[in-house]
């Protein structure tokens, strides 16, 4: 017989796959200037990060149960409405591969960071930083001009 966590373990898989499917059809409907300002969590205090990194992994093990894939987009959105829900401060990152890193992979990514730690969406490579929601920016954000010209001299 399943015991209370095992319960609790599935009802948190379903939300979180419930919230996938939630960010999909938002990305693919509704214009993003209509659901930006839901995305990050600035004044989060509760939780930590390995209570963020919990749900990321539940959100991770519910986006494989899906019956279709799921992107670092609406991966992300969930994830942010389930750390603001947890009261957990997080940012959600948009970024471009410079010009001269793309290959055959998406040119494009979204991440969530937690005390700037990337909890989701962790691939490898260079990414310049366009837009980021939640927490405050980056450390060199003040140098953002140079930053990014700096990445796309860069021999790759």
């Amino acid at each position: 017989m399943p015991t209370s966590d095992t319960w609790r373990g599935r009802t948190g898989t379903a939300v979180a796959m419930l919230l996938l499917c939630k960010a999909r059809l938002t990305v693919s409907i509704v214009p993003f200037a209509r659901w930006r300002a839901g995305l990050g969590f600035a004044t989060g205090t509760d939780g930590t990060i390995s209570d963020a990194k919990r749900l990321a992994a539940v959100l991770e093990r519910a986006a494989h149960r899906l019956p279709f894939e799921t992107k670092c987009l609406p991966r992300s959105m969930a994830l942010s409405w389930m750390l603001r829900q947890a009261g957990i401060g997080h940012s959600v990152i948009f970024g471009v591969r410079p010009t001269g890193c793309r290959d055959n992979a998406d040119a494009l990514h979204a991440w969530v960071e937690v005390q700037g730690v990337r909890i989701l969406g962790d691939l490898p490579g260079k990414w310049i930083e366009t837009l980021r929601l939640g927490e405050a920016a980056a450390p060199w954000a003040n140098n953002r001009d140079k930053v990014i010209a700096n990445l796309y001299t860069v021999k790759h």
